[in-house]
């Protein structure tokens, strides 16, 4: 162990955010795993608590070996898998399989791996991709037909095939892109034309969606109940209150936190996870708070925030503008798909369906928040070296 943890390098305090998420997950899934139990009426929450744990391991050793990377890598990287991730989301959307009742066209399964989700994949490197586009181009120069050709087209590919089955995905992708592009100095006119561009394919997808209803499950119709369910999530009749069925996840949820309160139900004790659908992934900060209570959900906030603030630290000692571009452009997603979770979880979204990062149930999210963190950690590593090598030289000077 002790040798271990010399090999490890780069940001200490990202490290250990990082584990502390991670080990605490153990305890969260293992306990809402009971939900699955009966889901699928076979197996025990240990059998589930033994599947996080190899998720969580595979996720550490690929985080570990990603942080020993030069981060120079990832530029190319990134190029080489644009076209391979656009193949694979194609097939996904044509090809994919059920799981649990999920969209059809949300997984596959790779021998060997088992089931994994393509769009996760293509969110990390597309955000790659991202940095080195923005990062390595005059953007004051560069025409935006060249733009288009060189990189608005892989953003569109890559959120055009996950859009008609997964839109919050696909919205937080896009957004993403967005804030990277600003942050890095991309104009606004051809900022402008980007967005018009992407209102157009929407308007697009959206009749072939009404033309062919039955293609892609009837997705049009599962977005519009989301959003209609936020706004109508408890209708009032006289004296009487009815709860929607579509607004059922998030009653439940409302109730697990409202159980939890200021004391909590204990670890393992919660009541709303037998009742909660998806209790181990979308909606599992309802479980923690139930279980740990309201404190026990905002020192789960505060750890993220934590988190961000080590990003943004890592990410202006970098030595140069791509690096800098590449610490925000794969972890400031990871700080906002968590709190997008949690405000779906207490309700200020709508239900999105996107994991706690580092904390819910399933591999791709683990695995590519893994990634991401040790792509960051790379480029803290770089900048010791390189700090560790100037104070050196200048000690022989």
């Amino acid at each position: 162990m002790i040798s271990i943890l010399r090999k490890i390098s780069g940001d200490r305090q990202l490290w250990v955010y990082t584990v502390l998420l991670l080990l605490f997950s153990f305890l969260i899934v293992y306990s809402a795993s009971s939900n699955l139990v009966n889901v699928y009426e076979k197996n025990s929450p240990l059998f589930f608590g033994i599947k996080h744990f190899i998720h969580v391991s595979i996720g550490l050793v690929i985080m570990f070996v990603t942080h020993k990377l030069n981060p120079k890598y990832f530029s190319h990287l990134s190029r080489v898998m644009m076209p391979v991730i656009v193949l694979l989301l194609a097939f996904t959307l044509t090809r994919g399989i059920t799981m649990g009742g999920a969209n059809a066209s949300r997984w596959i399964f790779i021998p060997g791996l088992g089931s994994i989700q393509p769009s996760t994949v293509a969110f990390v490197f597309l955000m790659m991709f991202s940095a080195r586009f923005f990062g390595k181009t005059d953007l004051q120069q560069i025409s935006f037909t060249e733009s288009l050709k060189r990189y608005w087209f892989w953003v569109f590919a890559v959120t055009g095939l996950i859009l008609p089955a997964n839109l919050s995905t696909a919205v937080l992708i896009f957004s993403m892109v967005l804030i990277i592009s600003i942050i890095a100095g991309y104009p606004f006119k051809n900022l402008f034309k980007v967005l018009g561009l992407a209102l157009f394919g929407l308007v697009i997808l959206i009749l072939i969606l009404k033309a062919f209803p039955n293609r892609f499950s009837n997705r049009l119709d599962t977005w519009q109940s989301r959003i209609e369910s936020y706004f109508n999530d408890i209708k009032q009749d006289d004296n009487t209150v009815t709860i929607d069925d579509k607004n059922y996840q998030r009653t439940q949820a409302k109730i697990a936190i409202a159980k939890g309160g200021l004391i909590g139900f204990r670890p393992g004790k919660s009541v709303q996870k037998n009742f909660l659908p998806q209790s181990v992934s979308d909606f599992i900060y309802a479980i923690i708070i139930e279980e740990y209570s309201l404190l026990g959900g905002l020192l789960i906030l505060f750890i993220y925030l934590l988190l961000g603030l080590r990003m943004f630290f890592i990410a202006k000692k970098a030595k140069n503008r791509y690096y800098q571009l590449l610490v925000l452009a794969v972890g400031f997603p990871i700080i906002v798909q968590a709190l997008s979770n949690m405000a779906v979880a207490v309700g200020l979204f709508p239900v999105t369906g996107q994991p706690l990062p580092l904390l819910s149930s399933g591999g791709t999210a683990i695995w590519m928040s893994c990634f991401a963190i040790g792509v960051i950690l790379s480029v803290s590593r770089d900048t010791e070296i390189r700090e560790k090598e100037n104070l050196e030289e200048f000690v022989t000077e």
